[in-house]
């Protein structure tokens, strides 16, 4: 027998570590009797986008982890050969940050250490503390093959990547160049796109005049005004660009103006670029310091007024700390004296002041404006030029967008590819070097002159070259983009570059599970890379799901105070642990108080604990195809409940079942076995049931599923086929082979339920299903490894659907009569039958146990005429009347007394609420969802005053 209570704590950690201990992870056979890697036999396979190593885990994980394990679940069920491959991302500049900041602490940097040592360091830290997400992983249920385990960094994986870079080198798809990046000044590396957080803040606006180089006795205007919000990035300025069709501006085209401060003059040109309709139309151009300035630049630079500037117009004016570079020495004075060595911000005030004392400064205005910041530094993003390594994408482009064009990748939902080929056919190459130590460094080699060697290994590049030990070679200090190694991840976690067992069972893969919002920076990749090394695509289905938001819509995020920790929603939090949560460690600690501050408000006695099953199963509902999942604490607390029925609901069946004869020996020695019009009616709901999950599991609909799945347990099963057996379970009247039917069915459809549910809630029933399994006659050690339940075409059993539909309406139309009457529920009631036909005869004589134990009936009366019935409350079943008399079941006088009064509070509301909407300031200024809800409030009560009244006649008439 289970536990009275519910407990998900204890039974999950419990089957969690028998699960992993028995292997029961590892892919198997096509029968799950053994584990074999490369076995014969249908494969699927999923790959998990791998977590960075320094990660918590977070509700964008535990969706996507729901989603993920119960694909799995639901295939390795159905006999395929799964693997659902885990691993961690090494993640290169948070892990280095991480392990920087413990040095700090101690008063120290990784220059202090130098390389080799502090690359031991963080091999050390992920060694003591790289393993939280994965023991959160096993938190949730997630039922990855840990046997084979693998981390961007390990020995094989950094063999891939190596054997990557080398490989594209030679075909030409990788050079090394000068180009425009964001560079994080507070870690003084590249970062990618991703790693860029743009939000609002509030600046400043300078417009700024560039006085214009005119002959003597010229006419017209003396200066153009430019408008920018880095002052400071002027000194690097080679050209002001006008719209061609600007009339203001057309004859000023191939002028100069002075470039204020530096003593240089740069041209007027035409370009696109400036909008007439932005600010004054004039746009100061600074390639080597805005994306798009450079992309003018690289049309402009051929012509002579750029060309003859010093570095052709690309000037570079800050250091790698964003400060103010110093000239070189063939520069002269191209940068002024006065600013090297300023910060940038320094530099801004005192570029701004000398400005204003020249009468330079036109205005300086408020502006909004969107502030790049690196994600883990916090410090303003700058675009800069510097030698980078990248991967010509272009022609690895191609064939990826072909492979989504031609069927051999299908995105979920459809509309997901369009945003692929949007990217994919405006692709810039990929920047892939970052200037930290903890990464996959570049296998490439420079001698002292320069020159460049790639190879696999130092000695395969002085073995190829005929290098002795006397040519000093260096390698290159940077390492790889992070997204590079994981866009190898399909298959280099199976084993490539050399030919596996494993990498021939299992690529390519099923389907890649992930969020928008790296389509770009790893699906794509992966395509590219899969396509380019395996010749083959890496996945065949794409499920795009959307971005974990709370309640309200709102991004989840520390600032903002409203993140959900998936731990703390499966074990609990008290108040004061979660408001030191919130608080700790934050980017703006003056938010800290408005945080602790709602915390308090929305959680006054912290989260309860819920458990991991009524957590993935809120996910798995609210896995629509949209792009925004709103996770209300509200539906998790539903889906606790809807565990806690499940639970109940099992005691009772086993309360009934177990020491019993439940049939399952009849099929062996003969015997008797009837099942009644309940029994063959949850048969077949279970039938269509197990069809409905079958479809949405298949195409990705896991809230479908979800929905499937809640509607027949709770309403069905629970509410009515538990009910309608307990007439025969504890009826005199039934025969033993109807009781043994109805145990058979109870037990039947109880473990079908619960193999049905098990990809989504995997532990409660295996908690259930190890019980239930035996009085089944279900074999195996685990529902895990249990066959999953298939939909028989033939099992539709449309009589016994309608009779039992029937019932069920007879039944809610004798409940609705007492709830409208005010009549004890458990008071048996005499029933009149008018307008019967044959059919409705017969059923209700099969079905009078049901309707005396559920409807609590005391007797049947079949009327001839209805004419001769007394004042009765009527309800309708087809065109069948049930009447139930009026007269004695209440207490006249007591009942209008009660009626009146309710009449009387609608009708202060309803007067309350035409007056409110009778007010022509509330009407016009408040919004107008609240104008409609007040409207379809005093609909709804003007509707049930209607039918009190309707209500009060019938009983005056008594």
């Amino acid at each position: 027998m289970l536990d009275k209570n519910y407990d998900p704590q204890t039974l999950e950690k419990n089957w969690y570590r028998l699960w992993e201990e028995k292997g029961y992870f590892v892919p198997a056979d096509q029968t799950g009797s053994t584990r074999t890697e490369g076995a014969d036999g249908g494969a699927y396979c999923i790959m998990i986008p791998p977590p960075n190593v320094t990660g918590n885990l977070h509700m964008g994980h535990g969706f996507n982890n729901t989603i993920m394990d119960t694909m799995v679940r639901y295939h390795r069920m159905k006999g395929d050969r799964t693997l659902w491959q885990p691993g961690t991302d090494h993640a290169g500049i948070a892990t280095q940050m991480v392990v920087e900041r413990q040095l700090e602490a101690a008063g120290r940097t990784r220059h202090d250490l130098g390389r080799d040592a502090f690359i031991e360091r963080v091999w050390e830290w992920k060694q003591e503390s790289g393993g939280n997400i994965t023991r959160q992983l096993r938190r949730l249920g997630s039922s990855l093959d840990w046997q084979h385990e693998r981390f961007t960094m390990d020995e094989g994986l950094s063999n891939a990547v190596r054997e990557v870079f080398v490989r594209l080198f030679e075909e030409g798809l990788i050079y090394r160049g000068k180009r425009l990046v964001n560079w994080d000044p507070a870690l003084h590396t590249a970062v990618s796109d991703l790693e860029v957080i743009s939000e609002e803040e509030s600046g400043h606006m300078w417009d700024i005049r560039y006085p214009l180089a005119l002959p003597p006795g010229a006419t017209g205007p003396t200066h153009l005004v430019v408008s920018t919000t880095r002052p400071e990035t002027l000194l690097g300025d080679c050209a002001v660009a006008v719209n061609p069709e600007d009339p203001r501006y057309r004859h000023l085209i191939g002028e100069f103006v002075e470039l204020p401060l530096t003593g240089r003059r740069i041209p007027v040109i035409a370009d696109e670029h400036a909008d007439p309709e932005f600010g004054t139309g004039c746009v100061k151009i600074t390639p080597a310091h805005d994306f798009n300035d450079h992309q003018v630049w690289l049309r402009h630079r051929d012509e002579t007024g750029i060309a003859d500037q010093p570095h052709g117009g690309l000037i570079n004016i800050l250091t790698p700390d964003a400060a103010i570079r110093a000239n070189q020495p063939e520069e002269g004075a191209l940068l002024p004296a006065a600013y090297v060595g300023l910060d940038r911000y320094e530099a801004r005030k005192l570029i701004v002041a000398d400005l204003d004392s020249l009468g330079l400064l036109a205005a300086v205005k408020e502006h909004r404006l969107q502030q790049p910041r690196g994600d883990r530094s916090g410090a303003v993003i700058e675009p800069y030029l510097t030698d980078q390594w990248y991967v010509r994408v272009a022609p690895l482009a191609e064939p990826a967008i072909a492979a989504v064009e031609d069927g051999r990748i299908r995105f979920v939902p459809d509309n997901w590819k369009n945003t692929y080929y949007d990217w994919m056919r405006n692709i810039q190459d990929w920047c892939i070097s970052r200037q930290i130590w903890w990464g996959h460094r570049i296998p490439a080699w420079y001698d002292v002159e320069g020159n460049v060697y790639v190879g696999r290994s130092e000695d395969e590049v002085r073995e190829r070259h005929g290098f002795g030990p006397e040519v000093v070679l260096l390698q290159d200090p940077d390492v790889l983009d992070t997204w590079f190694s994981s866009a190898l991840w399909p298959f280099s976690t199976l084993g490539w570059p050399e030919q596996t067992d494993r990498l021939n069972a299992f690529y390519p893969t099923s389907v890649l599970v992930t969020g928008f919002d790296i389509i770009f920076f790893w699906v794509a990749r992966m395509i590219m890379m899969g396509l380019k090394f395996m010749g083959d695509v890496p996945f065949k289905d794409v499920y795009i799901h959307g971005l974990v938001r709370d309640a309200h819509g709102d991004k989840m995020s520390k600032s903002k105070g409203n993140v959900l920790d998936p731990i703390d929603l499966i074990d609990g939090i008290g108040l004061e642990a979660l408001v030191e949560k919130r608080t700790k460690g934050m980017m703006q600690p003056h938010l800290a108080e408005k945080i602790a501050k709602q915390t308090r408000k929305d959680y006054p006695d912290g989260i309860p604990g819920f458990g991991t099953d009524a957590l993935r199963f809120t996910f798995a509902a609210l896995a629509t195809t949209g792009r925004d999942v709103k996770f209300d604490l509200g539906r998790i607390e539903g889906y606790r409940n809807f565990c806690n029925k499940l639970w109940n609901a099992s005691r009772y069946v086993l309360m009934n079942t177990e020491d019993q004869d439940c049939g399952q020996a009849i099929d062996e020695s003969g015997g008797e076995l009837e099942l009644s019009a309940a029994d063959r009616w949850i048969r077949a709901r279970l039938n269509a049931t197990t069809a409905t999950v079958t479809d949405a599991i298949e195409g990705y609909r896991f809230d479908l599923a979800a929905q499937a799945i809640y509607d027949f347990t709770w309403n069905a099963f629970c509410d009515w086929y538990l009910e309608l057996s307990k007439p025969v379970l504890t009826g005199t009247s039934a025969s033993d082979a109807a009781k043994r039917g109805t145990r058979r069915t109870l037990v039947e459809t109880l473990e079908t339920l619960l193999r049905l549910a098990h990809p989504i809630m995997p532990f409660i029933t295996e908690e259930i299903w190890q019980k239930v399994a035996p009085l089944a006659g279900a074999q195996g050690e685990t529902i895990m490894l249990a066959p999953y339940p298939v939909a028989d075409a033939g099992a539709d059993d449309p009589e016994a659907v309608a009779e039992i539909e029937w019932v069920q309406q007879v039944i809610l139309g004798v409940r609705r009569i007492k709830g409208e009457m005010n009549i004890a529920p458990g008071k048996p009631l005499p029933v009149l039958i008018a307008n019967a036909s044959e059919q409705d005869k017969t059923w209700l004589a099969v079905a009078r146990p049901y309707l005396d134990f559920l409807a609590r009936i005391e007797s049947v009366t079949l009327l001839e005429d209805e004419s001769s019935a007394p004042e009765s409350a009527i309800a309708l079943v087809g065109n069948m009347k049930l009447l139930i008399p009026m007269a004695g079941l209440i207490d006249k006088d007591a009942e209008l007394k009660r009626l009146d009064k309710e009449i009387g509070r609608l009708t202060d509301e309803i007067a309350r609420i035409g007056q409110k909407l009778a007010n022509p300031s509330f009407v016009d200024k408040a919004p107008a969802a609240v104008v409609d809800k007040e409207r379809a409030r005093l609909a709804e009560q003007s509707t049930a005053i209607g039918n009190l009244q309707a209500q009060r006649e019938k009983i005056a008439g008594l």
